[in-house]
C-alpha cells in the first residue's frame, strides 16, 4: 500500500469544497486505499490551522477528519533535516515523508525542493487509481 503525508492545504482544500482532488484524497483515505503518515508536529499543524475561524469549516467535519487521522494514520517521529525550505512551516511535512518512505501531497509544490516523493494532489489521484 502507499504511504503519504498530506499537507495541511490539501486538507483544508478538501473540506472547503465538495469536489476536487482534495476532496478524492480524503475520501481515498476514509476508504483505506493509502496509509496516511502523521507525526505528532502535524497533527498540532492540523489543529492550528483547521480550526481556524477565518476559514469557517465545520467542526464536525473537522473532527471527524482529524479523529480518523489519529485512530487509522500511521504515527511516526522523524529525524529533523537541515534542508533549505522556504517556508519554515513545511519542513515537518518534508521530514515526515522522507523518514516514512512516503509521498508529500501538496498544493504549494514551489515550497519545496523538487524531488520525486513531493507530488501534487492530481498526481496523486493518478497514482493511487493506477
Amino acid at each position: 500500500m502507499i504511504n503519504a503525508v498530506l499537507d495541511t492545504n490539501v486538507l483544508v482544500s478538501g473540506l472547503l469544497t465538495e469536489r476536487g482532488n482534495s476532496v478524492l484524497i480524503i475520501d481515498a483515505f476514509k476508504e483505506k486505499q493509502f496509509n496516511l503518515i502523521y507525526s505528532s508536529e502535524i497533527i498540532t499543524e492540523y489543529y492550528d490551522v483547521l480550526y481556524r475561524d477565518k476559514l469557517g469549516l465545520p467542526v464536525v467535519d473537522i473532527d471527524e477528519l482529524l479523529e480518523q487521522i489519529m485512530n487509522t494514520g500511521c504515527p511516526i517521529t522523524p529525524a529533523f533535516s537541515d534542508i533549505s525550505l522556504t517556508d519554515e512551516d513545511d519542513r515537518i511535512f518534508y521530514d515526515t515523508a522522507k523518514a516514512a518512505n512516503a509521498y508529500l501531497v501538496t498544493g504549494n509544490i514551489k515550497h519545496y525542493p523538487q524531488e520525486q516523493f513531493i507530488i501534487s494532489p492530481a498526481d496523486y489521484i493518478v497514482l493511487i487509481n493506477t
